[in-house]
């Protein structure tokens, strides 16, 4: 789609590749919901799990603060809603009833213009759509919109989420459910509303977990999908409800106590064993044994020893019933150790961001440094180019789930050539970059490429994800 120029209203970060017209409908609370007619653009402040009922009846959606990760940008993109997050002034600059036209076909920065501007949409034959050698996967994280995508002809999921589920649908730090004695009675009061029902507080975890990480599995089905364990930060933790009491505070939580480190830990391992407990439900008792466990920010050789054997412990020992572990490559020691690495996981999923930010030493949420971080940087791409041959030679496939590709198809070019396994992308940028990689493939490979591209069939024959 292709937007008319004009002066913009606000600007933002933008969401998606698309565009949305429609009344502007300033609401402040998702109480509110019988006053915003369907197609109307939601404009807000933030939006939390509450808010998803209106943003689904949304045109398009328009936040004062969030980030490319945060709740609305996440649930605006598995939705195929345009969204414009971080614009700082929209609830102000907006005027509620006004028409306006929300355009993210822009680059990174998405506009919001008055009016209702005249634009061109194209349609995408998914039959159409080139084969490719490399693999072109999804990243998911809500549940809610998994089967929304399900058509596509993707080949898995490359990054399903935890965290989501956790925040969004279980919504208790899993040690609070756990340790009750540790938490005021107004945390108390609100778990006890929250799990009414459940005499076991570990049951309501992993029910909920199990459920959400069925929904996404069964979409995709018998494609690999690929779940990564939870990898929230000490102070993301901290805002669960009773997350507070668990959760030390740290000087800076990007590189403080997360991802593997938690999992064997006297403060967390009590909590990682109900993520296992849902992962083993989801693959032994619901039967979607395309499920891939990922291990994420996994520092040392002796961590992976650690995270592994607890998670036999909890039944889930690799190998076993075609249970596969990949582990996450975004520490450059997972990259000067890949070897060492590969002798231990199955596979590996480059996360860009993290790796960029520890290879540039720069904070990916420093706004004063945002100039600074590249995942096109040389140190970056060379230390990509190095890990490939290392693991691919001992048969461990490599893919990459950072954004980048989604945004810049010379980066997906560039993936091709140093021979990536796989590339994971938001859905609503999948038929562009599967464009983007068969134009590159055909660059280096030819026309002997692959079989032409499937279409996942109408009656599919997926588990239940109940």
């Amino acid at each position: 789609m292709t937007a008319a120029p004009g002066d913009a209203l606000v600007e933002g970060i933008a969401v998606g590749e698309a565009i949305g017209a429609g009344a502007v409908r300033r609401i402040d609370t998702p109480t509110d919901l019988e006053r915003f007619p369907a197609g109307a653009v939601l404009v807000t402040s933030i939006t939390d799990p509450d808010w998803e009922p209106v943003m689904k009846r949304a045109a398009a959606i328009v936040t004062d603060h969030g980030g490319r990760t945060s709740h609305a940008a996440i649930v605006s993109r598995e939705l195929g809603v345009s969204a414009v997050v971080g614009t700082g002034n929209a609830t102000e600059a907006l005027r509620d009833g006004a028409d306006v036209t929300v355009s993210c076909t822009e680059g990174s920065q998405g506009k919001v213009y008055a009016g209702r501007l005249p634009y061109e949409e194209t349609e995408t034959d998914l039959s159409a759509l080139p084969a490719t050698r490399t693999r072109v996967m999804l990243n998911l994280a809500d549940p809610s919109a998994a089967f929304r995508w399900w058509r596509l002809p993707a080949d898995g999921v490359g990054l399903a989420r935890l965290e989501f589920i956790v925040a969004h649908q279980v919504k208790v730090h899993p040690m609070a459910l756990l340790h009750p004695e540790r938490l005021d009675a107004a945390d108390r009061c609100a778990i006890d509303q929250l799990t009414e029902g459940y005499l076991d507080r570990g049951r309501y975890f992993t029910d909920r977990l199990a459920y959400g990480i069925a929904r996404i599995a069964a979409s995709r089905w018998p494609d690999p999908v690929v779940v990564r364990t939870s990898d929230f930060k000490t102070n993301e933790y901290a805002k669960l409800l009773g997350g507070r009491p668990f959760e030390p505070v740290e000087a800076n939580p990007m590189i403080g106590w997360r991802g593997a480190s938690r999992y064997y830990s006297d403060g967390y391992r009590e909590g990682f064993a109900l993520e296992c407990q849902a992962l083993r439900r989801v693959r032994e008792e619901m039967g979607l044994t395309n499920v891939i466990v990922m291990i994420p920010f996994c520092r040392t050789l002796e961590e992976a020893d650690k995270v592994l054997e607890v998670m036999a412990a909890e039944g889930l020992r690799r190998g076993e019933n075609g249970l596969k572990v990949y582990v996450m490559a975004e520490i450059p020691a997972n990259i000067l150790l890949a070897q060492d690495f590969a002798e231990r996981f199955d596979g590996f999923s480059i996360g860009s961001n993290d790796l960029t930010q520890l290879t540039l030493g720069v904070d990916r949420d420093s706004e004063a440094l945002a100039h600074v971080f590249d995942e096109n940087d040389p140190a970056v791409t060379d230390l990509i180019r190095i890990l490939l041959p290392r693991v691919q030679t001992l048969g461990r496939p490599v893919g990459l789930c950072g954004q980048r590709p989604s945004d810049d198809p010379a980066y997906a070019a560039f993936l091709v050539r140093v021979g990536i396994d796989s590339i994971s992308v938001a859905p609503d940028s999948f038929a562009a970059v599967k464009q983007h990689v068969a134009a590159a493939e055909e660059s280096r490979y030819g026309e002997d490429r692959m079989v032409p591209v499937r279409i996942r069939p109408a009656q599919a024959d997926q588990p239940s994800a109940a």
